[in-house]
């Protein structure tokens, strides 16, 4: 039965909007998304090896030790509202790293909340079935289609491949619809071989990160979001207050996202990574990577628990020095 409430909203929504839309998508049409900067090679990666890719927004390929992950799926044109074969929404800035069909096999694909821009159902509906999903609580119609799907509450944990997935808590908000307040949303604790990952998801600045130092002596790498913060601060941390967060979770490493791939907010799109690497300062190796498509490797070493870390895209090969 429709809802006349709803009807109404969603009528008056299409009013103020749906000009603005058609008119942006003829103008896309005369001009090409331009490729990612770097585009990785994830059939080279050891499972002997952590790596990660970004395949840009909140998009990460993981490979934990053998163990394959995905973040937050948004690997199309658009993301938004699909109508009649449509998606009305921002458009990428640039292609993805990695096409759908380019993925490896995964083990799990993560999503931290039901925002379009961090749960495409387009992208989810090309997916494997047999690839296992883990949701945060509330949002198991999302990814029903999978075969598994664990839908966790924060504190909640799964195993999957050797790896222990957690839910814990960021400073955001759940919602699918303009009618929909219900849905959980949160950030992932990903460990493995006493190893420690954060995901971050879509966080506003929050003191939730810093209480995993009573848990842990040490978090690896802090998958941390930079962007859409102005004027959206209340939801969207800004550069400095991600550095602020990686520092206090005592995180050695900071992967940064959430930035250079949709225009969702008022900021230049090069600001965030700027003002991030400024925050950074002598610091600045701590900085995983900076631009879409490029790979990130820690490699132990043999004798002694020590890793160096290699950020390389094809045609990118720098290595950075502890």
């Amino acid at each position: 039965m429709v809802n006349l409430k709803n009807l109404k909203i969603y009528a008056k929504y299409a009013r103020q909007h749906g000009r603005r839309f058609l008119a942006q998508r003829r103008a896309e049409s005369r001009t090409a998304i331009p490729p990612a900067p770097f585009h990785p090679a994830p059939a080279s990666w050891s499972d002997d090896e952590l790596t990660f890719a970004w395949l840009g927004h909140a998009t990460v390929l993981i490979n934990f030790y053998g163990t394959w992950l995905l973040t937050d799926p948004a690997l199309r044109s658009h993301v938004g509202v699909s109508v009649a074969g449509m998606t009305f929404g921002p458009r990428r800035l640039v292609q993805p790293a990695l096409a759908i069909a380019e993925l490896p096999p995964l083990d799990a694909v993560l999503v931290s909340h039901s925002h379009m821009d961090h749960c495409d159902l387009g992208t989810l509906k090309r997916l494997p079935r047999q690839t296992a999903a883990v949701v945060q609580r509330g949002n198991r119609d999302l990814a029903r289609r999978f075969r598994r799907v664990d839908d966790l509450s924060w504190g909640e944990s799964v195993e999957i491949k050797g790896a222990r997935i957690e839910a814990i808590e960021v400073n955001h908000w759940g919602a699918r619809r303009l009618t929909d307040r219900h849905r959980g949303y949160g950030g992932f604790l990903i460990t493995k071989r006493d190893r420690a990952l954060v995901f971050g998801g879509d966080t506003a600045y929050t003191p939730a990160f810093a209480r995993l130092r009573e848990r842990l002596p040490r978090i690896d790498v802090a998958m941390l979001p930079i962007g859409a913060y102005d004027p959206w601060i209340y939801a969207h941390a800004n550069p400095e207050q991600a550095w602020a967060m990686r520092r206090e979770m005592n995180a050695t490493y900071i992967l940064p996202m959430h930035h250079s791939t949709f225009r969702l907010s008022r900021e230049p799109v090069h600001e965030p990574i700027t003002r991030l690497l400024s925050a950074a300062g002598s610091e600045g190796w701590r900085v995983c990577l900076e631009q879409p498509g490029q790979t990130w490797k820690w490699r132990d070493a043999a004798t002694q628990d020590e890793a160096r870390p290699l950020a390389y895209g094809d045609d990118y090969g720098k290595e950075v020095a502890d």
